[in-house]
């Protein structure tokens, strides 16, 4: 089968890798219907996989379940089902307090060089923890919608969902990639009445008015905090939702927070360290919440309006290509020309 592989930095590459197979008693072979490049994907391929290249690379995927292990009970070959980043066996302590991440037999794509979520299929280990079947007959102008659900809107969603959004929050959403816009939707689904985007990409901002942001801010450093806080009053905004993972957001998170209020952040990290003592965190109460999102706990959630239409997730889905175009997708959303590329093996 067909499959993409990192071999370097900038180096994607589209190549023959053996098919793929039942491996253990709880796994499934998925074929691929839809697949996608993620924001956290371009860190390895800006730096390069180390000395363990080539690897293989993709982590959100909507399939069809080819074949099933002998220990697999809820799902069947031909069933449609979402597979989330994180592999987890679902019966765990921590599964079962919806922390799918923490699993006791927790893994992932990245980790597995069997699995991969770039390709023609997979193998998904932990199918009964890991796979959620898709009832019914599904309309393939879903498959957008219901591929954010194996990752970027249950990112979104755990960012509001641990900020602790509710009816009548303010809310300020720091990032305008698939996961920021993914929070401002998750934030207006929990009530929220007012949402600022601080994003400095128009046709991205858009988007989010479109989910129901109230405010944009293009302004970043003092005069982005400065307008934020001019459109709360002075005070600050009571919710953060920080999406996008570097320490430029962070700061800007912490600007922008009012006293009391909460940090929930959700874009993978690119630094160790930063302010949380007595001058900016504890001093004015401000809790500082979020992490890798548990996605597996919120799908559930979020498939019937997806199914039902009354939201439309995958509207972040600018650019579609099959595999031989995948190298192209790397490109365009490392530089910022696309803001979510779908593949279709």
């Amino acid at each position: 089968m067909r499959a993409t592989l990192l071999h370097g930095a900038g180096d994607v590459r589209v190549e023959q890798v053996p098919d793929a197979v039942l491996k253990h008693p709880s796994d499934a072979v998925v074929r691929i219907l839809a697949s996608t490049v993620c924001g956290s994907d371009l860190y390895p391929y800006q730096n390069g996989p180390g000395a363990n290249g080539p690897v293989t690379i993709g982590h959100e995927i909507v399939g069809v379940v080819e074949e099933v292990g002998v220990e697999v009970r809820t799902v069947r070959p031909g069933d449609l089902v979402i597979c989330p980043w994180a592999f987890s066996d679902g019966t765990c302590e921590f599964c079962r307090e919806g922390l799918y991440t923490s699993c006791v037999n927790s893994s992932m794509f990245d980790l597995e060089p069997d699995v991969v979520g770039q390709a023609e299929a997979t193998r998904v280990p932990l199918a009964d923890g890991t796979l959620v079947r898709i009832p019914g007959e599904v309309d393939e102008a879903l498959l957008p919608s219901l591929l954010t659900l194996a990752d970027v809107f249950g990112t979104g969603f755990h960012a509001a969902a641990c900020g602790a959004v509710k009816a009548g929050s303010t809310v300020t959403v720091i990032g305008d990639g698939a996961v920021g816009l993914l929070a401002v939707l998750s934030a207006r689904l929990l009530g929220a009445g007012q949402i600022i985007l601080m994003g400095r990409h128009k046709a991205r901002t858009d988007l989010g008015r479109q989910f129901g942001a109230t405010h944009v801010v293009a302004d970043r450093g003092p005069e982005g905090i400065e307008a934020v806080r001019a459109l709360t009053a002075g005070r600050g905004s009571q919710i953060v939702l920080e999406a996008a993972g570097a320490r430029s957001a962070y700061d800007q998170a912490l600007g922008v927070v009012r006293h009391g209020g909460v940090i929930s952040r959700v874009g993978m990290p690119q630094y160790d360290e930063a302010p949380i003592g007595m001058a900016s965190l504890f001093r004015h109460d401000i809790r500082l919440v979020g992490g890798a999102a548990p996605v597996r706990a919120y799908i559930e959630r979020l498939l019937p309006d997806v199914l039902a239409g009354t939201i439309d997730p995958g509207k972040v889905f600018d650019v579609f290509t099959d595999l031989d175009g995948v190298p192209e997708a790397y490109r365009l959303m490392a530089g910022r020309q696309a803001l979510k590329v779908l593949v279709k093996p």
